[in-house]
């Protein structure tokens, strides 16, 4: 799909937690593997060379030494992008995922009926512009295809808020809104699992909005494994290759 100028001004991606010297992990992890002595026993480098090592013997030149990577973790609070990209992003089940619940979330919905939220704040609509899609679809989103998407959303709203009124079960309830509803989750990945999600997510065909989510997260993993993500993204992303 084609980008357009801007993404969605709610959507979030902040690290909650991390393995710290993520680089040196993976390099004990490697030099175990031909250690006569215990790992912790000798000079272990620093976190920069520790990386430039994992990089030289295990991934560049098509080592596919993928495994020590999956020794550090990370987790990402991810907020307000629409359920179907929280139902996509876990298809694969490469990750470790805690979604939001909307049995237990619904009184937004019911201050979207009641005119307390703004319908944009509890419901996705992609933006104005042009897109495709990976069969070749094309088609243009309008001002006037959104505000007829909103008021959908709005009517939805207000049939959720009925069914809670005659005493419905919420988990009945919630089968009526639609799949922009947005919703947030907690996902942790080791830097193995997370190259293969960006392999999967963010190649040009991707739904958009997942590609948004990835875009987010490229700087985190950056930061946080420069020499390894480095590689990643200089000779892996956008790629479409099998998943390491």
């Amino acid at each position: 799909m084609e980008a357009v100028p801007v993404g969605d001004p709610l959507f979030r991606v902040d690290v909650i937690a991390s393995t710290p010297n993520p680089q040196q992990a993976c390099w004990l992890a490697m030099h175990n593997d031909y250690s006569e002595g215990y790992v912790l026993d000798g000079a272990i480098p620093s976190e920069e060379r520790a990386g430039e090592y994992i990089v030289r013997h295990c991934l560049a030149g098509g080592r596919g030494h993928f495994g020590v990577i999956e020794h550090p973790q990370i987790t990402f609070a991810i907020g307000n992008f629409p359920h179907s990209v929280a139902m996509q992003a876990r298809t694969h089940r490469i990750a470790s995922f805690d979604v939001q619940s909307q049995r237990y979330t619904g009184k937004r919905v019911l201050a979207v009926a009641d005119g307390l939220l703004p319908i944009d704040d509890v419901f996705y609509s992609r933006p104005v512009g042009h897109y495709h899609d990976r069969q070749g679809k094309r088609y243009d989103v309008t001002d006037s295809d959104r505000e007829e998407d909103l008021a959908f959303y709005m009517k939805a709203a207000k049939q959720y808020q009925r069914r809670i009124n005659q005493g419905w079960a919420e988990e009945h309830a919630r089968d009526i809104l639609p799949q922009s509803i947005r919703q947030n989750f907690i996902v942790s990945f080791n830097a193995r699992s997370l190259c293969h999600f960006l392999d999967l997510r963010h190649k040009p065909d991707a739904q958009i909005e997942i590609q948004w989510l990835t875009h987010q997260m490229i700087p985190a993993f950056l930061d946080w494994m420069p020499s390894v993500a480095k590689w990643y993204v200089e000779n892996r992303l956008n790629k479409g290759r099998l998943a390491p």
